[in-house]
């Protein structure tokens, strides 16, 4: 099994808000990138989405609540649940989608 350097492949990316992958678990795809303070767009999924902050801050809005997660926590957004990134958002995320 091949070893991640999650900050270190985000910081390669050519772009923010790109995610790439990076394989699976059971169904679970795993992907990384990097976020760069600006905003990401509202959008909901079909699937359950775990929001992993390696390094920096990832500031959610959900249901026009704010919702912050550091380095070391996860956020589990839930199937059907309409998420935005509001700006200020930076560092390395890993996501976690079904």
């Amino acid at each position: 099994m091949p070893l991640f350097d999650f900050a270190a492949i985000a910081e390669q990316l050519p772009q923010s808000w790109k995610s790439t992958g990076l394989g699976q678990v059971g169904s679970a795809r795993i992907k990384v990138l990097r976020m760069d303070e600006q905003a990401y767009e509202e959008e909901t999924h079909g699937y359950n989405e775990g929001l992993l902050v390696v390094s920096g801050l990832l500031r959610l809005s959900i249901a026009d609540k704010e919702i912050r997660v550091g380095a070391g926590q996860m956020y589990l957004v839930e199937a059907g649940t309409a998420h935005a990134v509001l700006p200020g958002s930076e560092g390395t995320l890993v996501i976690i989608d079904v």
